[in-house]
């Protein structure tokens, strides 16, 4: 029992390394707070919020996989290296890609019904 909560403390502290130290890291935290307080104003029914929780989670798995990948490549390979730079960018890729994808998934959950509750017409 004590090693699973010491994973899941070691879990958490890699989480909050990625915060302190990846500035997106607090983009993202900024929007998925603003995400939330937009669901919660407009009514989001449970529907939307599996859709978003998703989508978020995707977005926050990637950051934190990303900041694995480049911890691991620069205590690897401390010196430039081409394909260390490749493997960095394709992270940080796979990361826009997630927030494309929520962005998306974000318009097209909270679009409606917050200009239904602003009367806004399309």
């Amino acid at each position: 029992m004590l090693e699973r909560i010491r994973s899941f403390r070691f879990a958490i502290h890699g989480i909050a390394l990625t915060v302190q130290s990846q500035h997106n890291a607090w983009i993202h935290l900024a929007v998925s707070v603003a995400v939330v307080a937009l669901g919660g104003f407009v009514g989001l029914q449970r529907d939307g919020w599996l859709w978003l929780i998703t989508a978020m989670t995707l977005v926050w798995s990637m950051e934190v996989l990303n900041t694995a990948i480049e911890r691991l490549a620069d205590a690897a390979v401390p010196e430039i290296h081409p394909l260390i730079a490749q493997a960095k960018d394709a992270a940080a890729g796979a990361v826009l890609v997630a927030v494309l994808g929520s962005g998306l998934i974000g318009l097209l959950v909270l679009g409606p019904p917050l200009m239904q509750k602003l009367g806004i017409g399309l």
